[in-house]
């Protein structure tokens, strides 16, 4: 579709933490600096890890719960070095289908809410199943990036 793409993705090893009770612009930043010190070393390996993207965010409805991942590195997928810090943890993502809708620019919690709220809207106009009480944020650039940004809403395929 235009507005939308399916993806299929392999089961794959991603770093998680889950940050409670905050603003989900706060929980990014939060989660974003716990899951960057495991990167830079804060493993039981003291291993500094490659930046990878995406950076995904969970959000569930009606939740002030918000899950930040990074994506563990190919090379680490096997074995990837477990955390030290006991608010970050290695998760199993299993295969699955997604549907994900693409945009630009700088992304807010407002803006990743509207894209996602569009896509359910064009996923139910299409007769799509999908998992409509959770869908992940993906942002694929640093924040210094100015230009050209690229910037993603999920939802899993029923």
């Amino acid at each position: 579709a235009k507005d939308y793409e399916l993806r299929q993705y392999e089961t794959a090893k991603w770093v998680s933490t889950v940050i409670r009770g905050e603003s989900q612009k706060e929980a990014m930043r939060q989660g974003f600096w716990k899951l960057f010190h495991y990167i830079q070393g804060k493993n039981e390996k003291e291993m500094k890890i490659d930046m990878t993207v995406p950076v995904t965010c969970l959000v569930k409805s009606g939740c002030t719960d918000f899950k930040i991942s990074f994506f563990v590195p190919f090379e680490h997928q096997d074995c990837p070095p477990q955390p030290t810090d006991s608010d970050v943890f290695i998760e199993e993502r299993k295969a699955a289908a997604l549907f994900v809708r693409s945009f630009g620019g700088f992304a807010s919690p407002e803006k990743y809410a509207e894209e996602a709220d569009a896509l359910a809207r064009a996923l139910r106009n299409r007769g799509q199943p999908f998992h409509e009480d959770f869908f992940y944020t993906a942002g694929y650039d640093s924040p210094f990036k100015l230009f050209n940004r690229h910037n993603e809403v999920w939802y899993f395929k029923k």
